[in-house]
């Protein structure tokens, strides 16, 4: 049963704040988990509160059962944040994590509070009419996290912060792509709505094709292909970009920021095995877990690019 702390009540009764967020993220962010390895150990905990803290929102629209406690659950992490600031955090363990993290180093209110700001909205908000309303939902998310992240890690540059924005935008977008059955299984649309209008996709024929054709392999929906892989190209767009921008460090990403960069790497990974579907995003090779994923993370750290 969840309570208006936002989780479980075993959650609020956590004796060990760190591994409470540690197991959080291995359970419901296997990437996140994945890449936490090539963080130093001494900053492994804040990492882990500020990414428990993400999935923790990211979770909310989905394990209510009506937008009002949603609505609360996102002012219960206000508060929060705002109790943090003042020395005096709830006895809940994503909250004492943020809080011994933000004792060893700088994680700005503003970023937090933007992110639950954008999830909030999210809960009665209707599907993204346009790439660029999406693009900026994903920029106030995923991309305000990676912000966070450079700030903990004492990273002040620029230049990574911008190339850091545009891999939150491809992470969001090849996430909502990955996940697209599952959202249409239950009534959603992920992709833009001028994507779809434009390539003629009939949302009920996909939310037929996410219950009645699962795990075929096949693409019964008019259209569906080219609005995924009109889709996926601007995901793919935005890594480019990101590149672009660590040409003065010769393409390469500065050792201390690379573990936060790694982000990238399931996003380049997913779109290539997408691309090797087809477009189809209910291909069966999709919907397993790579064992080949954490090679190409190390490969990665390894060669400081993405």
């Amino acid at each position: 049963m969840a309570t208006i702390l936002g989780s479980t009540p075993e959650a609020a009764g956590s004796a060990d704040p760190a591994a409470y967020c540690r197991d959080l993220v291995q359970k419901h962010d296997y990437e996140s988990f994945l890449t936490s390895h090539f963080y130093p150990r001494e900053v492994q905990g804040g990492y882990f509160a500020l990414k428990a803290f993400y999935v923790e929102l990211a979770m909310i629209q989905d394990t209510v059962s009506n937008p009002m406690l949603g609505k609360m659950r996102m002012q219960f992490w206000r508060d929060t944040v705002k109790q943090i600031n003042e020395g005096k955090p709830p006895r809940h363990p994503i909250a004492l994590a943020l809080f011994e993290a933000s004792r060893s180093g700088n994680i700005p209110a503003y970023h937090l509070k933007r992110i639950i700001d954008a999830r909030d909205e999210e809960i009665q908000a209707p599907p993204h009419l346009t790439t660029d309303t999406l693009t900026s939902h994903a920029e106030s998310t995923s991309s305000t996290l990676l912000y966070a992240l450079l700030s903990y890690l004492s990273i002040p540059s620029s230049s990574l912060s911008h190339a850091a924005s545009h891999i939150g935008v491809a992470q969001t977008f090849a996430t909502l792509l990955r996940a697209l059955p599952f959202h249409a299984a239950r009534g959603r649309m992920v992709i833009p709505a001028e994507i779809t209008a434009k390539h003629k996709v009939n949302q009920q024929d996909v939310f037929r094709a996410a219950t009645q054709g699962k795990g075929k392999g096949t693409l019964p929906v008019t259209g569906l292909e080219d609005a995924v892989f009109e889709f996926a190209t601007v995901a793919n767009d935005h890594t480019i970009t990101a590149r672009d921008m660590l040409k003065e460090t010769g393409g390469q990403v500065p050792a201390e920021a690379m573990p936060i960069f790694l982000t990238a790497v399931p996003v380049v990974h997913f779109l290539t095995k997408l691309e090797a579907a087809n477009f189809d995003p209910f291909h069966p090779s999709l919907l397993s877990r790579d064992w080949k994923l954490p090679w190409h993370v190390w490969k990665s750290h390894y060669q400081k690019t993405f």
